[in-house]
């Protein structure tokens, strides 16, 4: 889920300092595209980083060479707590967020599962997991038997996860569990995506059936089944064998909170998903059959389709959160938690869309094998919900990550200007309370900024390509430079977009524009505003709840 230490040389003190800045997130959503379902032939993974309180931050982990017995300290990314140490690698590669220098890219959501199997003698938490798999990695396949020798060596220390491991040329999703505090290790399994396909996962475990006989796609522990049998968790026959069901097996909360959001996704690119509703619905458990793992999409999807697919909340849907009171005299997306809430005795809950305001960090990992690592990988990244944040480009070969995603002076409790976060939350959580008023200004600085970057991408590249036959270094400090470049753009654009909207929009009144400024009466004041009220369905609201109360006589 999380954040990565700040410094190779300070190992425990930047992990201390790593931990704290992270809280425990279980809302988080991932999606995978295959190399051969992307317009470009990039593969992709995506994180939204979710869960309340959460201060995001993009952390850089510069290679390292370690000498023999230098040990690992392992703090646990949730929790802050030290579980113990490990041998520290020889060479450990250099790790941008969530991809590193070889262009190896893992993220993940969490699905909980069974909570007996969670190992509190463990010493391998998720988040070391993800950690060091990319220190350690040069293929997506290497981060899998990394990730799995550690837990194997060393005990899984974290609830089940459901990983995105991928490099320029697969894309795989692993879904592990512990085994309990009396056994060391973890079940578990990998499926590689075919490389025309697109998958999806948020918080519940997608793995079902697989192909045991497939060995070059599918890789997974000798005892995923009979650990499942030991434990009464299955009694059938192994080609029936479900990882899900085993190990996670669903309620409620996990279909309409989770897998609704994975259902939502693959509407957007696959034909004939309406047969999945009784699924997703939450209502008929044991009765509907489940999604597949992935589909093949009905079209090629743009890096601008995945950032998009991750600002989905649902529109058009049967889900669709916009269309009753509960959003508001300005049809906004979001609801506030909790997501289950109590009336008159009755249980109710708010619907969990993909994109959501609790949104940390938002990223679109972009892989290419036609391009040379250092240019091939890229970290699309956001500060907040990524419907309300420009992606800006950060390579994998850059030396260090842009100052404003990686502020010395803020946190969760301490605002700077300086913080993308918070500039980003500040525009944010303005346009929430009017969202359909002021949400379009920021939909125009979004494509904006996301279409300059588009545009400059290849002459970027090329000159990064000639720089990179020259001299490696000056390619890669320039690539650093211009990833810096971009967000220092964004933090420009974005403080600019938080004033303009406070004069446009102040008092719940609308200043009017002509030609991009604010219009001015002949002797130089601001013309009188306009005050629309609320729009005509929300008048009609009010007259249904309060009837002749506010009726004029």
């Amino acid at each position: 889920m999380k954040h990565f230490i700040k410094s190779i040389a300070k190992v425990f003190a930047s992990l201390l300092l790593w931990s704290t800045t992270i809280s425990n997130a279980d809302a988080c959503t991932s999606f995978l595209i295959g190399k051969k379902a992307s317009a470009d032939g990039s593969a992709f993974i995506t994180y939204n980083q979710d869960d309340y309180g959460m201060f995001g931050r993009l952390n850089y982990l510069p290679a390292g060479k370690h000498a023999a017995g230098t040990m690992r300290k392992i703090i646990d990314g949730d929790t802050n707590h030290y579980h113990g140490e490990i041998p520290e690698a020889p060479y450990t590669y250099a790790v941008m967020g969530y991809i590193n220098e070889h262009q190896v890219g893992i993220t993940e959501t969490t699905f909980g599962g069974r909570s007996e199997l969670a190992d509190t003698n463990g010493i391998i938490d998720y988040v070391s997991l993800m950690t060091i798999a990319l220190q350690r990695s040069r293929t997506a396949r290497e981060a899998i038997e990394v990730m799995t020798s550690l837990v194997q060596k060393y005990g899984y220390a974290s609830e089940g996860e459901s990983f995105s491991i991928a490099d320029p040329n697969e894309v795989w999703i692993m879904e592990m569990i512990g085994k309990g505090p009396q056994e060391k290790g973890a079940v578990w399994v990998a499926v590689r995506i075919p490389d025309d396909c697109i998958a999806c996962h948020a918080n519940q475990s997608r793995i079902h059936q697989f192909n045991m006989h497939d060995k070059k796609n599918v890789i997974y522990s000798k005892d995923v089944i009979s650990f499942a049998r030991k434990r009464g968790y299955f009694s059938g026959k192994d080609a029936e064998f479900s990882f899900a069901d085993a190990y996670a097996p669903a309620d409620f909360s996990a279909i309409r909170y989770c897998e609704t959001r994975v259902w939502s996704f693959y509407n957007k690119w696959v034909e004939g998903m309406d047969k999945y509703l009784d699924y997703v619905d939450g209502k008929h458990i044991g009765k509907a059959a489940p999604m597949p793992l992935y589909f093949k999409p009905k079209q090629l999807l743009s890096l601008h389709d995945v950032m998009n697919s991750m600002r989905d909340h649902y529109e058009g849907t049967p889900f669709d959160i916009t269309k009753d009171v509960g959003a508001g005299p300005y049809n906004a997306p979001y609801r506030p938690t909790p997501l289950a809430w109590e009336y008159n005795g009755k249980k109710y809950f708010n619907e969990r869309p993909i994109s959501t305001q609790q949104t940390a960090g938002t990223y679109v990992i972009q892989l290419r094998n036609y391009l040379p690592n250092a240019i091939g990988g890229i970290v699309w990244y956001g500060n907040d919900d990524p419907n309300m944040i420009a992606y800006t480009p950060i390579y994998c070969s850059a030396s260090q990550a842009p100052a404003c995603y990686d502020p010395k002076e803020a946190n969760d409790v301490t605002f700077s200007w300086n913080s993308a976060f918070w500039v980003e939350n500040w525009v944010s959580n303005m346009t929430y309370p009017r969202y359909s008023q002021l949400y379009p200004s920021v939909k125009a600085a979004q494509q904006e900024l996301e279409q300059a970057y588009s545009n400059q991408q290849a002459e970027v590249e090329n000159k990064a390509k000639l720089l990179l036959a020259q001299d490696p270094a000056r390619a890669k400090a320039y690539l650093t430079d211009y990833s810096i470049q971009c967000a220092n753009q964004m933090m420009q654009r974005w403080k600019k977009l938080g004033e303009y909207l406070i004069v446009k929009y102040n008092d719940q009144a609308i200043k009017p524009e002509k030609d991009g400024k604010f219009e001015l009466t002949p002797d130089g004041l601001g013309k009188a505003v306009e005050r629309p009220g609320f729009d005509e369905n929300y008048r009609k609201t009010i007259v249904k709840e309060t009837g002749d109360k506010y009726l004029v006589p």
